[in-house]
């Protein structure tokens, strides 16, 4: 594998975006089908906790089952506080080599770690933008994470990453990275509420 990717600027933007997030778009509607704002924001929160546990490899049974659907109903009242303290813990957890070597498990699939990191990674990518793309923010990924990002997404093949984000959308020839990446997790960046 190659160089293990820091989740830290990945986390940290999108701590910025929840932080950002107005009262008054927790209803409104997000590029993830199904999902307001406020259910992607729970989501969000459990897959930071699933993740870090996946790094730590503790708590692993309570891993073994896809998680329930992320609903506003579930949101802390300082969900604006809470859901970027999991996400620095997230990046601090896959700081760990040992997080990235040996088999560890999230949201019902077994996987090895080096996998693991990179579908955080993917994860707070692509949900940080959809919540972006909801409540009219600017996103703007670090390099460095959207090459790991891409270079894990393009794995998939033209049915998209499936269950997980969707089909692939098509893009142009020499399409942003960022709009790449989107793409191959069944995202149009020209979303617009």
């Amino acid at each position: 594998m190659s160089a293990r990717p820091d989740l830290h600027a990945a986390t940290t933007l999108v701590a910025r975006t929840v932080e950002a997030v107005p009262d008054d778009r927790l209803d409104a509607p997000t590029p993830c089908p199904d999902y307001s704002v406020g259910d992607l924001l729970d989501h969000v929160a459990g897959l930071s906790t699933a993740f870090t546990w996946a790094a730590r490899k503790e708590g692993l049974d309570r891993l073994s089952e896809p998680p329930a659907p992320g609903s506003r109903d579930n949101l802390v009242d300082d969900w604006r506080t809470v859901i970027p303290a999991r996400l620095r813990d997230l990046a601090t957890a896959w700081e760990s080599p040992d997080a990235w070597d040996g088999m560890t498990q999230a949201g019902g699939v077994e996987m090895p770690g080096e996998v693991g990191g990179l579908v955080a990674l993917n994860e707070v990518l692509v949900h940080g933008w959809d919540l972006a793309a909801a409540t009219g923010q600017s996103y703007e990924p670090d390099a460095a994470s959207l090459q790991s990002g891409l270079t894990f997404a393009s794995q998939f093949d033209e049915g998209g990453s499936g269950e997980a984000f969707g089909p692939k959308v098509a893009t142009p020839a020499g399409a942003p990275e960022l709009q790449q990446l989107l793409a191959h997790n069944g995202r149009d960046i020209a979303w617009r509420p």
